[in-house]
């Protein structure tokens, strides 16, 4: 086939699947952000460059090219595997050794575990397999799917049943609680029954059969199972994932170019579900907000008013920007938490070359709250606040503010406490040897 040939085509500028064939014989496989983007690289003048000479042959002996539209990149990453497994095409085998290949692998146990296992590793574990799905070509575009998919129907990786506290996976919603016994071994077997479904690129009878279920829950009044129920539907209907476009409709940056390259390459983008509920943008309008999204969660460390330290952990759209962390010696230091939260808060907000965030998140109660909400009134600064209350176990119990805000992005506040808390940690031990270092003779 030439480029030429490429125009009666009349591929669609949408995500989804594409088939290099010669007569009835598939050829290769791969998925694509854009089908009409990607397959039109594959005739561009300096393929042999950028996409070696293998895939140069494999574009001479095509006659025809067969897609398949899917409502998402994800799904499209899914189904890939799913026809690579099915029709073993001759050049996705050459082009890299199946043992190199990633498999999402569901463990046999009460409450299976969901792994992703290299190939070569497969017949190594120490453990029975259930099912196993694959092969998945993009490595890292593969954990960001999951971590997408994880968030739909939360399971089971590395905690282990029966331990007394839960998990951080649990706190942040990608764990149903297996770890501490908040889900019965029948409700997580339907969770992994639903994962199982999506991952074998059977979404239409996944949403037949949650669709079912809801009903039924109405029908017998359950109404917030229902609801949650719901949401799941419409989460699996309106997937965004920008995190796995990447740039991989770029021949450059392929992973299926000649030297192997990692999807990874570049800087990972946001990875987002659309949320069942509707998000207030920075206007005070309706609708998804398209301007970046800052959160900023602040937490101060000391031992006993030593080594005090207050710190500021940042996420953007979801991800963790670590270029932007700032760790604040307290200069005023009283042994009081609060004022030394009042003092970073209003340093802070000194630096307005550092932006602005949409939403600050605290650490501690109704106390911490009420002074960040008076500095930033002193200050002049209209920017939303709430904070995580921590039980006695230091686990998260309770996030307080706006409820709104906090429906909306309550993974994205739980983890990005986790994450100041650990900063925090961390900066403060160091500073703590920093302290207590002998001093030189």
């Amino acid at each position: 086939m030439i480029s030429q040939d490429l125009k009666k085509q009349n591929l669609p500028d949408q995500p989804g699947v594409y088939l290099f064939k010669k007569g009835t014989q598939i050829l290769y496989i791969g998925k694509a952000t854009s089908l009409r983007d990607r397959v039109k690289s594959y005739f561009a003048n300096d393929l042999i460059v950028t996409r070696g000479p293998l895939l140069v042959d494999m574009v001479s002996l095509t006659d025809k090219i067969d897609f398949m539209i899917t409502d998402s990149v994800l799904e499209a990453l899914i189904l890939e595997a799913s026809l690579i497994k099915k029709h073993q095409p001759k050049y996705n085998t050459k082009e890299k050794d199946d043992k190199s290949y990633n498999y999402v692998v569901i463990t046999k146990e009460d409450f299976p575990r969901v792994l992703i296992v290299r190939g070569r590793e497969l017949e190594k574990v120490d453990y029975k397999i259930l099912d196993k799905f694959g092969p998945f070509p993009h490595g890292q575009l593969l954990k960001e799917a999951l971590n997408i998919i994880r968030k739909i129907f939360p399971f089971r990786s590395e905690c282990k049943v029966g331990q007394v506290r839960p998990c951080f996976n649990y706190q942040i919603g990608l764990c149903p609680g297996t770890c501490a016994g908040l889900i019965s071994k029948k409700d997580y077997a339907k969770n992994i029954r639903h994962l199982r479904y999506f991952l074998s690129a059977q979404k239409n009878k996944l949403l037949i059969e949650l669709e079912s279920e809801m009903n039924k829950m109405a029908k017998a009044l359950k109404f917030e199972e229902a609801e949650k129920v719901k949401r799941t539907i419409f989460a699996l209907k309106h997937i965004q994932d920008v995190a796995l476009i990447k740039k991989e409709d770029n021949p450059l940056f392929s992973c299926h170019s000649r030297a192997g390259g990692n999807p990874g390459l570049g800087e990972s983008l946001n990875t987002k579900i659309l949320d069942p509920r509707i998000r207030e943008d920075d206007r005070g309008g309706r609708g998804k907000s398209k301007q970046p999204f800052r959160i900023e969660a602040y937490d101060i460390a000391h031992l006993a008013g030593e080594a005090e330290i207050g710190v500021m952990v940042v996420s953007v759209n979801g991800e963790l920007s670590k270029d932007d962390y700032r760790q604040f010696n307290i200069k005023q230091s009283s042994r009081d938490d609060l004022k030394a939260l009042q003092e970073v808060i209003s340093r802070r907000l000194g630096h307005l070359t550092w932006g602005l965030p949409n939403l600050i998140v605290m650490d501690g109660d109704q106390r911490q709250l009420e002074v960040a909400k008076k500095v930033l009134k002193e200050k002049g600064f209209n920017i939303d606040v709430v904070s995580v209350v921590k039980d006695e176990h230091h686990i998260p119990k309770a996030i307080i503010g706006r409820q709104g805000t906090v429906k909306i992005h309550r993974e994205e506040i739980l983890r990005i406490n986790a994450e100041a808390h650990r900063f925090a940690i961390t900066l403060h031990r160091k500073k703590l040897r920093k302290n207590f270092l002998p001093k030189e003779i």
